[in-house]
């Protein structure tokens, strides 16, 4: 049996196990038996985790590993790993590295060797998707946005074009701002879901219009609180023949340093426009 199938801690393995978002009992079996079995687990916060070890009888000595220090303790346990031990990676809830620390760690495994082994579970953003009724053929995960206004607007411009399924994450002291600052960017009727809290006591799912959520998160102070997943509906896809503002943008930056079919190209590939199309327009620009 390999270790990506064994229920069975391996040696030298590093284990990245999936924690509940809210609900003790989306933790799996085979999530707790890894955990139980590794000689180490690395948590984002042991305090936090010691009570989900405390539920599952799960004895496991823990090391910190956070956004702060990561660099410094991956390192460490690359070392005790080549030496045999196994180690487990948790986050405060969830999958590790989704928008959670980890990364560093685990490329510095992959690249000394080591064997790394998802063990899956909960996740805020697949859980959010699917229930939102949003395509999810075709999604963009974004994480957090910018904490400040000006740096968010400009992220959410960027955005204004992308015609796949957008998904957010934010907080409870910013998700009025989000909202507002999304209802001006991507227009009153652009449809959303904020989902709240999911799988905890006060879950909640609203759908409707930004223009719509904004009112309704806006005169409900108990729906300003916990942690949210946004999920936007993508825009309009261009209609045939039609080369977007943003496509138009895109090719003026490239055309200063490529001539018009590599950029017309490569702008095709990035929206799905077609090359011919955007090669003609490039022309008419000249």
């Amino acid at each position: 049996m390999s270790a990506s199938s064994a229920s069975i801690a391996v040696p030298g393995t590093l284990y990245i196990v999936a924690t509940p978002i809210g609900n003790l009992g989306d933790m799996s079996p085979r999530g707790v038996g890894i955990l139980q079995q590794v000689d180490l687990i690395a948590a984002e916060d042991t305090r936090h985790s010691r009570r989900l070890a405390d539920h599952f009888a799960i004895a496991t000595p823990m090391i910190s590993l956070h956004e702060h220090n990561e660099r410094g303790v991956s390192g460490r346990l690359i070392e005790r790993l080549q030496g045999g031990e196994s180690v487990a990676l948790i986050s405060d809830a969830g999958t590790p590295l989704i928008s959670d620390p980890g990364f560093h760690l685990v490329r510095a495994a992959r690249e000394a060797g080591i064997a790394v082994v998802p063990v899956p579970g909960a996740s805020a953003l697949i859980s959010a998707l699917s229930v939102a009724g949003l395509p999810t053929d075709r999604f963009v995960f974004e994480g957090f946005l910018p904490a400040k206004q000006a740096a968010r607007l400009a992220r959410l411009e960027a955005l204004k074009g992308e015609t796949r399924t957008l998904v957010f994450y934010e907080s409870s002291h910013r998700i009025l701002d989000c909202l507002r600052d999304m209802l001006a960017v991507f227009g009153a009727g652009r449809h959303a879901v904020v989902a709240r809290e999911l799988t905890k006591a006060f879950e909640t799912t609203l759908s409707g219009t930004l223009q719509e959520l904004h009112a309704r998160v806006g005169a409900d102070g108990d729906q300003q609180r916990g942690e949210f997943v946004v999920v936007v509906q993508g825009a309009a896809a261009p209609a045939a023949g039609q080369v977007t503002p943003e496509a138009g943008r895109l090719l003026s930056i490239l055309l200063e340093e490529l001539p018009a079919g590599k950029a017309a190209k490569l702008v095709a590939k990035i929206t799905g426009i077609n090359k011919r199309l955007l090669y003609e327009h490039t022309l008419n620009k000249t």
